[in-house]
């Protein structure tokens, strides 16, 4: 194809030329103006996410549980991703203790500006009905960023119980009142919640046996000292494919590819579910900008392959919820375990 050169004493333009050239001249810049601005709303998403916080300090994300729990391994799962989506150091603080306020409380009174977090998990909504007086609001003293995962549980009983499914335990529980028990790992936990919840939404009287811990609740219900007790799955998987344990029901809306076999109780007692649930907050008036930053990086991380294997493997179901939906989550949540508590009776311990 010829290529044509304008030579000096060709570029002498007619009028209406020159308006053809200025017009074409307007339309490439437009175009420009277009293309860079689709450019940053594509770019957007990802510089707010490599955003600085804090003024690049660490981020500490503190959490009101033991390390080596499944709170503790999901911050420090989720802390790893938001490290490198953030481009800046995030580190997990242990602070155990009064069913996690104590960790609350310091997120609670810390500087709005993102460097101290909280990863929480459902006693937060229980705390605030379960305990008389807090030093903090959970509702109005914090920023929910997302909803990091839920994690069913399951009811096991020993195989002595002469009952194989929920509808059976149901019928058993009527027939003889206050003759079962249930094996409680820690007062106040989802797990003792639902199993408060079970007995006030099926009209049965089980009484509950308090443990200092999961472990040694679990050793009685292999003896058959105790009847039954909701737990986590991680916890009695093992026990359960080992013969030791049988599964009545699970607490999920659907049934968990690790127990086949075991109906979700919500199939026979409307309504019910109980999946523990673990969730990322920053302080109360935390500025959208940072919010927004720290959310998509927790996203961006549970997004991961690798990182949803390794939690679908602890028996965890990886979410990364928007702030708004997080925020309606724990407002509903509170309101949803204050008749639990309510008919419970529990105090903490």
């Amino acid at each position: 194809m010829p290529v044509f050169r304008l030579g000096k004493s060709c570029q002498t333009d007619s009028p209406s030329q020159k308006r053809r050239a200025a017009a074409v001249a307007s339309a490439v810049r437009l175009t420009g103006i277009a293309v860079s601005a689709a450019l940053l709303a594509v770019l957007a998403p990802q510089q707010a996410a490599r955003a600085e916080i804090a003024g690049g300090k660490p981020i500490r994300i503190l959490v009101g549980a033991p390390a080596g729990g499944t709170t503790d391994t999901l911050a420090r799962t989720l802390a790893q991703e938001m490290s490198q989506q953030l481009d800046q150091p995030v580190v997990v603080e242990n602070r155990p203790g009064a069913g996690g306020n104590i960790a609350a409380d310091l997120v609670a009174k810390s500087a709005p500006d993102g460097s101290t977090l909280l990863m929480s998990f459902t006693s937060h909504t229980i705390n605030a009905t379960l305990y008389k007086k807090l030093p903090f609001d959970p509702v109005q003293d914090f920023t929910p960023i997302t909803l990091v995962a839920t994690v069913p549980s399951v009811l096991v009983a020993t195989p002595k119980l002469p009952a194989n499914n929920v509808p059976e335990l149901i019928r058993l529980a009527r027939s003889e009142p206050g003759k079962l028990n249930f094996a409680i790992g820690s007062v106040g936990s989802s797990l003792h919640m639902a199993g408060d919840m079970f007995k006030m939404m099926t009209g049965t009287y089980i009484v509950n046996i308090p443990y200092k811990g999961t472990a040694p609740a679990i050793t009685d219900v292999l003896a058959g000292q105790c009847d039954l007790m909701f737990a986590s799955t991680l916890n009695v998987l093992p026990h359960v494919r080992a013969g030791k344990l049988k599964v009545l029901g699970v607490t999920s809306p659907a049934p968990l590819p690790q127990f086949p076999g075991a109906a979700p109780i919500g199939a026979t007692v409307k309504g019910f579910e109980s999946s523990a649930w673990f969730g990322l907050f920053g302080p109360a008036d935390l500025p959208p900008e940072v919010t927004q930053a720290i959310y998509q990086a927790a996203h961006k991380g549970l997004e991961s392959p690798a990182v949803r294997k390794r939690l679908e493997s602890d028996g965890a179901q990886p979410l990364g919820t928007s702030p708004e939906a997080f925020a309606r989550f724990v407002r509903q949540d509170v309101k949803r375990w204050a008749a639990v508590v309510r008919y419970s009776g529990a105090t903490p311990e």
